[in-house]
């Protein structure tokens, strides 16, 4: 299987050259994959967050791109401290970031023979490898609607889940209105 690119040649904001066409042949971009990201609203989806008191947020304090393997691993770990203390109901969890970026790679071929395989930069817009959020300074990344009795809750799993994410972040708490 695959192994994934290091972080840091993702991780600057640069505007990706995608050219499309009618023609798909002249089309660059030709496919995207899948959503990694499986829920977006979780908790008491039916009951809404207008009943809850109080908002926590994760905010960032970068500007960069963040792949959708991390937002689904910090989406599982803070579901999983929210469900343990409060239960299916006690909360309403949202993701506010998607990936909607293409994070593409031009793999190239080592070794012996590997000028037969390798077109080098004759074809190098690159195969579409996986997507990423465009995150921006002071995004809400993450919000947790809770009461009174699960605040120290939503504070843990926003910690737990900021660990799974490779930027910094700061933990915003507000009344919902």
């Amino acid at each position: 299987m695959a192994k994934l690119r290091k972080w840091c040649a993702y991780r600057t904001i640069e505007r990706p050259y995608t050219r499309f066409s009618k023609y798909r042949k002249k089309a660059f971009v030709k496919a995207r994959p899948g959503k990694k990201i499986i829920k977006f609203d979780m908790g008491d989806v039916k009951g809404g967050f207008e009943k809850f008191e109080f908002v926590y947020e994760l905010v960032s304090k970068e500007l960069t791109n963040v792949r959708s393997n991390a937002i689904e691993a910090a989406r599982i770990t803070a579901l999983k401290k929210l469900e343990k203390k409060l239960g299916r109901f006690g909360f309403y969890f949202r993701i506010k970031m998607v990936p909607h970026h293409a994070l593409r790679e031009n793999p190239l071929a080592a070794g012996a023979g590997a000028d037969r395989l390798s077109t080098g930069m004759k074809h190098s817009f690159g195969k579409i490898i996986g997507t990423a959020a465009r995150i921006e300074v002071g995004k809400v990344l993450m919000e947790i609607y809770v009461n009174k009795d699960g605040e120290e809750v939503a504070r843990l799993a926003l910690k737990s889940a900021y660990k799974k994410l490779p930027i910094r972040t700061t933990i915003r708490i507000r009344k919902n209105i």
